[in-house]
Formats: C-alpha cells, structure tokens, sequence
C-alpha cells in the first residue's frame, strides 16, 4: 500500500513533518476521500513510503486518533473512524437524514424481522440450484417463474382470502417496483393522479410524483380512509394499506371497505392494495381478509417478502386483474427483464415446504411478545400515551397527550442516543393537534423494551413546565 500521491512532506521551514501528516490525513477524512473503515498502513510503512522516521508518523497517528479521526483495533490495524464530516448537515429526523450512531434506532423500515431462517433458506436455495435446467437459468418470463406464482396464488388465497389464479400473479422486486408499475398503466385508463392516505409514508408521496402522477391527500381517521373524502375528490385510483394503516395502524372498518368498493364501481375506478405485513398479524381471533376479496375485479393487491423475510432479497407481488395484465406487462417489458429466477425458485421452494409457514408463526410469536412489553412499558413510562391500531406488523403508533412538544420530545430522545421518528413526519399537513412516535420495535430485544420506553419517558419530562403534566 503505497500514499505517496496522498501525502506529500517537506523539509522546507514551515510546519513539522507530524504536523503536514496529520492536516493531509485529516483534510483527507473531513472531505470524504478516506472513508470511514479505511485501513491505513502501518507506520513503519508509512514512514519508510515518506522518507521519515518512524516516530513521526507515530506521533501523526497518536494525535488523530485523540481527535477521533482515526481508530486502532488490535490485528485489525489502524482504520478510518466513523464521525460525522463538517459538511454533513446535522440530521432534523423529518426527512431522511443520514442519522447519527445512536444505541437504539426505533425508525420505521431500517430492517425485517428479528431472525432471518438462514438454514431454511439455504436449504431451500441449494435445492433451487440443484433442479434448475439451463432453460432455467435463461431469462425469465418477466412476470415471474411459474413455480412460485402458482405458490403465491395458492397462498394468498388460503392466507389472505385473495381471489387470484397464477397467470394473474406478477412477481415484482419490492412493492415500489410494483407502483412503479401500476403508475405507468394508470394513464393508458385516463388517469393522472393518485388518492394516497394521510398520513403515509412521505418518500411513497415523491415516489407517486416522479412517475408523472399528482398524488392527492386523502384523510385517515380511526376507520381507515375517509371514503366520503374520496368521492368529493373526484379521483379514479387511489392507494390504501387498509388492514394496518401506514402509518396509524387503524384498520379499515367493515362499513368503509364496502363503500370504498361502491366508490371504485361508481367512478370506474380502481384501488391499490398494499398488504405490506400482511403476514404479521399479532392479534389473536379471525382475521380479516383482503380486501380485495370485496372487488378483485378492480383491485390490484400487492403483498412483499421484506417484511415477511427480508428485505434485501426484493421481492415482491401483485395479484392484478385479467383487464389490466396486459397493460402492465407491456409497462413492464420496456423496463425491466424480470427478478432473479434462483431467488424466486428458493422462495417457491419455501413455501411449498411448509417451511414459510413455520417461520411467520415463529416470527408471529416473538413479535407478539415485543408488542405486549410494548404496551405495558407505555403505559408504565408514558402514562397519557394511547397505541393506535391494530396489533400488526414491526411499528406501533403511540399517540402522545395533547399538549406534547413532539419535536422536543424527538430531540430530547436522540440526545440519550434513542432515535425516534415523530408522528408529523407522515402527514402532509401539519398535525399540531396530534403528536405522535411512529416507533418500530422489530430491532428491540424484548429485555430492552422497558430500558428504551423508561429513556422516551425520561425525555418527555423534560418539556417545558407547563407541559410537564402531560408526561408524566
């Protein structure tokens, strides 16, 4: 490993050897030409590359590291350490930010479920590889292997009460790839804008926008979307996470699944389904089907595995109706050629053991006892504070009393390194009336519920003393 063209010394009168080493290095790390983890050579290379001796960089490195610039970890070597650059904004946790290192990152979507089945999915991957032909490992259909869309029909059916045949399940990577695509299709049925919930996720908004769609707020209460709202806005298509609402949890209510089905009829419209942790109910009884078991004419219902699995594997599926198939696999073939067949083949394969199954109750179980510690340190360490929704899914909406500074309370939060997104972040109109933490627990060991509920409680206290009441 050679820096010569990175560091440059001279003898000449002006700073000393260890402090020319130590301005280059550290210019070089401020402006992100040497990244965090970047190993550096030892000193006695260093110093035979520069021509000096061995104490000078010694000295050099010493100091860095006293600056937090640098790191040394025994048999690992000297390493570039993580700190923030001076050009790095510091970060508001109203839109995404790089975030700071903190112990306990509570922020919706930063990962799955608590364990991935390494083993099952091994297993099932090498059984994939195993039985793939050449014709295979050509490219695919561009709506999924045969295989796992006859799985996935089968399933949702007996899971989720959906109304499909495989040749109407299209395998996507991700739900976003699946909007992505439905966005492109809207336009062909006379369609340029898109009823989107609110609250939901700001970045789905954007998303909606940069396809050519006006996305257009339509409110959510405790029953879901307010269909009524719906009919007034004159939209043809609008997108809805009815059995766990994003971000509120509030599941939609028997009444309004029937209205927001007249309302597709009556406008010739269409609804888009997002099941996005369908398979992680926690509540325990009947559960609901999809709803677009009410109107799988005019539903298209989009489920994924990263929430189920994982994320990282990318993929994703929409059961879509016969009139709209073709339409979107013509949107489809001038994007893309179709999700990794091995993947898919290992999924199907997973599913047809039984052993997706067996994962999701494990999964069910573990989650359910996160949630139940959840709400008993709520209400220990935040008393006044009501979990909205439904029991579901990896996040918990927790509506804090009236008076709460929300964004106090966000930043009281990350100074105790808890990171923790408020509740105004979703909505696309300030909610000052409402404050809320949209808290995502699927990273919390159950044992570190109470230690993390017992911190947000001790960063509610410090609100102004008129508020302090309402915290605790």
């Amino acid at each position: 490993m050679t820096w010569h063209t990175l560091i440059e010394v001279s003898r000449k009168a002006g700073p000393s050897l260890t402090a020319q080493i130590q301005g280059t290095l550290r210019r070089e790390i401020t402006e992100a030409v040497l990244l965090p983890g970047t190993r550096l050579p030892s000193s006695r290379q260093l110093a035979e590359d520069l021509g000096v001796s061995r104490s000078v960089v010694v000295e050099a490195y010493g100091q860095l590291m006293a600056e937090g610039y640098l790191e040394a970890t025994p048999g690992s070597g000297t390493r570039v350490a993580a700190r923030p650059t001076a050009a790095s904004p510091p970060p508001t946790l109203l839109r995404e930010d790089p975030a700071p290192p903190v112990r306990w990152d509570l922020r919706t979507g930063t990962a799955g479920l608590p364990s991935f089945p390494q083993r099952e999915w091994l297993t099932c991957y090498q059984n994939a590889v195993r039985g793939a032909s050449r014709r295979d490992l050509g490219y695919p259909s561009p709506s999924g292997v045969p295989e796992l869309r006859a799985e996935l029909a089968g399933y949702l059916g007996r899971v989720h009460g959906v109304h499909t045949t495989p040749e109407q399940v299209v395998v996507v990577s991700g739900f976003a790839h699946a909007l992505g695509l439905v966005c492109a299709v809207l336009p062909e049925l006379g369609i340029d804008a898109l009823g989107m919930e609110d609250p939901c996720h700001p970045r789905q908004r954007q998303f909606v926008r940069e396809t050519g769609l006006r996305p257009h707020a339509v409110p959510v209460d405790g029953g879901g979307i307010d269909v009524a709202a719906l009919y007034r806005s004159g939209l043809r298509a609008v997108l809805v996470t009815p059995a766990h609402q994003f971000p509120t949890g509030a599941a939609l209510t028997a009444e309004r699944r029937e209205s927001l089905a007249r309302w597709a009829r009556d406008v010739d419209g269409w609804v888009i389904e997002d099941d996005y942790d369908g398979d992680l109910w926690l509540a325990r009884g009947v559960r609901v089907p999809a709803l677009q078991r009410l109107l799988p004419e005019r539903t298209l219902y989009g489920g994924t595995a990263s929430k189920s699995l994982a994320p990282g594997l990318r993929l994703g599926w929409l059961a879509v109706p016969r009139r709209l198939l073709a339409p979107l696999e013509r949107a489809r073939s001038r994007r893309d050629l179709g999700s990794d067949v091995l993947t898919q083949l290992a999924l199907a394969e997973l599913m047809r053991s039984g052993l997706f199954d067996r994962h999701l109750r494990a999964q069910r179980a573990q989650l359910r006892g996160r949630r139940e510690s959840l709400e008993l340190a709520v209400q220990r360490f935040l008393p006044g504070t009501r979990i909205l929704g439904t029991a579901m899914g990896l996040h918990a909406y927790l509506r804090l009393p009236d008076h709460v500074d929300e964004a106090r309370l966000v930043a009281a939060a990350l100074r105790r390194s808890v990171l923790v997104q408020g509740g105004r972040l979703f909505h696309h109109r300030p909610r000052p009336d409402a404050p809320a933490l949209v808290l995502g627990y699927s990273n919390l060991p159950r044992s570190a519920v109470t230690e993390v509920l017992r911190t947000l409680g001790e960063a509610c206290a410090e609100q102004p003393t008129g508020r302090r009441r309402n915290c605790a």
